[in-house]
């Protein structure tokens, strides 16, 4: 479990494909203190712990995984936004994110909006219906409030805090986003698909 308050920045240092994909994550938390098996969303992707060094995490990654994320664009030097697992009395500071992502979104646009940037994203149209104005969705691991929502396409503001302490300061038109809804938002479709039948 996880808030979507990105803690770290990570690096990925090496990709290989061994049967499943395994990325290795140069990360600036102390590694003294996670421990193997342990649980870290890397881009908002919960992912298992299966090898340490001083300075770096290694995940290996199934290949559904990897066809249901941004996984498959992965490769040396990208960034990605860290954080490890809540723990019990953490502050939950974001909102409750499983780091078990629903699909990918495409940014389609970029603009600067005073010290902000307004950035607007396509959903896949079986998961748009979950996305709601002043909801909660995380994008690549990132808790973000939803501003607006037209069709398939949602907009966030991202102040510049968040521009520093994620990736968000990257953000390019066309970008996949791996993009996980908001638990709540499930469970009230789900109570509303069954009172209407």
């Amino acid at each position: 479990m996880f808030t979507g308050i990105i803690t770290d920045i990570g690096k990925i240092s090496a990709v290989t494909q061994e049967g499943d994909l395994r990325v290795r994550i140069q990360t600036g938390y102390d590694t003294a203190g996670i421990d193997m098996g342990a649980s870290i969303a890397s881009d908002g992707v919960c992912l298992t712990v299966v090898d340490l060094g001083p300075d770096w995490y290694e995940v290996q990654v199934s290949a559904e995984t990897v066809g249901k994320t941004n996984l498959s664009t992965w490769g040396a030097g990208k960034r990605v936004n860290l954080e490890r697992a809540l723990r019990v009395g953490d502050e939950l500071g974001g909102h409750i994110v499983s780091g078990h992502v629903d699909g990918v979104a495409e940014v389609i646009s970029v603009a600067e909006e005073g010290d902000s940037t307004r950035v607007v994203l396509r959903a896949p149209p079986d998961l748009a219906r979950f996305i709601a104005p002043k909801g909660s969705v995380a994008l690549n691991g990132t808790s973000l409030t939803v501003n607006e929502v037209s069709g398939c396409d949602f907009g966030i503001n991202f102040i510049p805090h968040t521009k520093v302490a994620t990736t968000w300061g990257d953000v390019a038109v066309g970008d996949a986003v791996n993009l996980e809804i908001d638990t709540l938002a499930r469970y009230v479709a789900r109570l509303g698909e069954m009172h209407s039948t």
